[in-house]
């Protein structure tokens, strides 16, 4: 089976981090200045740069004590509402940083009184030259459409900006330690995900889930099993599935579930996969030994502190979407329909 772009680039991500580390972890003070003068964290992000934003919600909420939300750009683009956004910090998060929608956003709301951050792999993009901060990451160019470094190191410069606003509690150290988890992760024998995709050939839907700061990798493992492989993948908290659907779980309808190894929403974790097993539903993992001994098969990584394991999680995850995509014939590099800068018409 030929290789592919996509794995390639998979494979870039420990040097990918390492790079933008160094260039995002000096800007914490002007991030510091930035939060002084700010109250609440707006995200503005589509697509995975959205999936991203939604970790660094977790973490601003959960370690930085502000309160974040993730906005809805067609406030500004196609309503053009108007708001007091005094004290509110708009962090607009693309990878290209040329997505008209986020730049439009981003200065709408600039123009409603916030001050902003620019989260891209654009170095000259519009995004990274009208924002008051731009955290530039260094994942260098991503050919293949899905992303895979370009999420990663987003994942990054937003615990960077985490420990700017406040994660007084948050070890940069453990930043420090993810790009050598990752080289551990391409190192170790794949038999493992050998076997999920052989299982995962001939299913046509399944639910993917974690819960917490562990939901970024769940939503982006299933927009990733959706646009490269086709596949009806749901993904979603553990506690929104089990508000109903749940329901959907038999045997036809594999789990995979993400958890760091640690934290307090890894128990509520392998319950669900008991849960789901019970169900007879196909249980595979994404995280440590104690998942792993709750599920079917599991893709399993180094302990990272719960903080930092999302950039840990979502390699398995990737690997596991390539791998999917050649195994069903698919073109993982060019997804059907997609083009690597999206732009949001209407």
């Amino acid at each position: 089976m030929t290789t592919s772009t996509m794995r390639a680039e998979i494979a870039e991500q420990p040097e990918a981090l390492r790079r933008t580390l160094a260039e995002l972890l000096p800007l914490r003070g002007e991030i510091e200045a930035l939060g002084r003068s700010t109250r609440h964290v707006l995200f503005i992000a589509r697509g995975s740069s959205d999936n991203a934003a939604v970790y660094g919600q977790y973490l601003l909420q959960v370690h930085g004590g502000r309160l974040a939300a993730l906005g809805a750009p067609s406030v500004a683009t196609s309503y053009g509402a108007k708001a007091d956004l005094s004290g509110v910090l708009a962090v607009a998060v693309s990878q290209s940083g040329k997505t008209e929608e986020i730049v439009e956003t981003m200065r709408w709301a600039a123009d409603c009184g916030a001050r902003t951050v620019g989260v891209t792999n654009g170095a000259d993009s519009p995004l990274a030259n009208e924002s008051d901060v731009a955290l530039v990451t260094r994942a260098g160019s991503e050919v293949a459409v899905p992303a895979t470094k370009t999420y990663s190191t987003q994942l990054a410069a937003l615990a960077v900006l985490a420990l700017g606003l406040g994660g007084g509690s948050l070890d940069p150290g453990d930043l420090q330690r993810v790009p050598d988890a990752l080289d551990e992760i391409l190192a170790a024998p794949q038999d493992s995900l050998e076997e999920i995709t052989e299982r995962l050939t001939a299913v046509q839907g399944m639910v993917v889930t974690g819960r917490g700061i562990a939901l970024t990798t769940a939503l982006e493992t299933a927009l990733k099993l959706k646009e490269a492989c086709y596949l009806h993948a749901m993904g979603m908290s553990y506690a929104d599935l089990l508000h109903g659907p749940i329901a959907i779980l038999d045997p036809r309808t594999p789990v995979l579930l993400a958890a760091a190894s640690e934290g307090p929403v890894l128990q509520g974790t392998i319950a669900l996969a008991e849960r789901a097993r019970s169900a007879g539903s196909p249980v595979f993992g994404i995280g440590g030994k104690e998942l792993a001994a709750a599920t079917d098969l599991s893709l399993q990584v180094p302990d990272l502190p719960e903080w930092v394991a999302p950039m840990g999680l979502i390699l398995p995850a990737q690997l596991l979407t390539e791998r999917l995509a050649r195994r069903l014939g698919s073109d993982p590099d060019v997804p059907r329909g997609l083009n690597k800068v999206t732009q949001t018409t209407g």
